[in-house]
């Protein structure tokens, strides 16, 4: 009995702290809108990365020589990876994923994929190569269809610091180009400003 009464305290004081850990672990994380206006850094966000996409995509769409080759048919388009010219870490994949999905979820154009390429290849050496595929399952080889335009850009800043005032201007630019001709069909950009002041503590 005295020494159920003396593990009593240690049990609840255990209890207790194992109650507390359990709640410190469920508390600070929720969910958000993944549309909503990002404020919480003055770098490239998210709402930086989905205004320059609806803009990208809405422009080239409606764009009257884009318009008329489109509503006769889908012409095949390859996308080459946005290149970043800022200072800053930015995954230009993702704006280029999202730029090319909205496109393609449009029904305007069908899409190549590059960065597959290699892994394409490997699958058609294997098919006709390694003698375990069977004849009536291979694919046939020179049936791809080619990339009639190709559309690519850049994302470059300009970032000026004045006192407490951090000032960083974007500009995204974005082309499509006609791969036989070389004619660049349809061109736009975006441009996007972002001010950070630090706060004044005191009186």
């Amino acid at each position: 009995m005295k020494n159920s009464s003396r593990l009593l305290p240690w049990a609840l004081t255990a209890t207790l702290a194992f109650v507390g850990i359990s709640g410190c672990s469920n508390t600070g994380v929720s969910y958000g809108d993944a549309t909503a206006v990002e404020t919480t850094s003055i770098e490239f966000g998210s709402t930086d990365l989905q205004q320059v996409a609806e803009k990208m995509v809405d422009s080239l769409l409606t764009f009257p020589p884009i318009v008329d080759v489109t509503s006769k048919r889908r012409p095949v388009m390859f996308v080459d990876t946005i290149k970043n010219k800022t200072s800053e870490h930015i995954d230009t994949e993702s704006i280029t994923d999202t730029i090319s999905s909205r496109v393609l979820r449009s029904g305007k154009f069908r899409f190549v994929d590059m960065t597959k390429v290699t892994a394409i290849k490997k699958q058609l050496d294997f098919q006709h190569g390694s003698g375990l595929v069977s004849e009536e399952s291979k694919v046939k080889l020179g049936r791809q269809i080619g990339a009639e335009y190709m559309m690519y850009g850049n994302l470059s800043s300009i970032v000026k610091r004045s006192g407490k005032t951090k000032d960083v201007y974007y500009k995204f630019t974005m082309k499509v180009i006609h791969v036989e001709t070389g004619i660049i069909e349809w061109a736009d950009e975006k441009e996007i400003r972002k001010v950070f002041k630090k706060p004044v503590f005191g009186f």
